[in-house]
């Protein structure tokens, strides 16, 4: 293995896996600091608060997104177990 092909491969792997966090983490961020408003305006200052609407949004968007994640994660390990003899050589 050279070190271009290092160094494409952890690019790749990064890539895909900022797109598996993604739709996860910028929902939650969302939902997040709409509790944190809602929160802000009525004095409410419950901690526990914020959870619930979390949980909630993360199993909607993994219901949604889940089977492009799924095919995005699947076509990945599939495209690196294809490109070993590749590397190898």
């Amino acid at each position: 293995m050279t070190p271009d092909s290092v160094m494409n491969f952890g690019e790749q792997a990064l890539q895909v896996t900022v797109l598996l966090s993604a739709p996860i983490l910028l929902s939650a961020l969302a939902i997040g600091f709409l509790v944190a408003m809602f929160q802000a305006a009525t004095q409410i200052n419950e901690q526990t608060l914020s959870f619930v609407p979390k949980l909630l949004i993360t199993v909607v968007v993994l219901s949604v997104a889940g089977p492009w994640m799924l095919r995005l994660i699947i076509n990945f390990t599939r495209q690196t177990y294809l490109s070993i003899p590749g590397l190898i050589s």
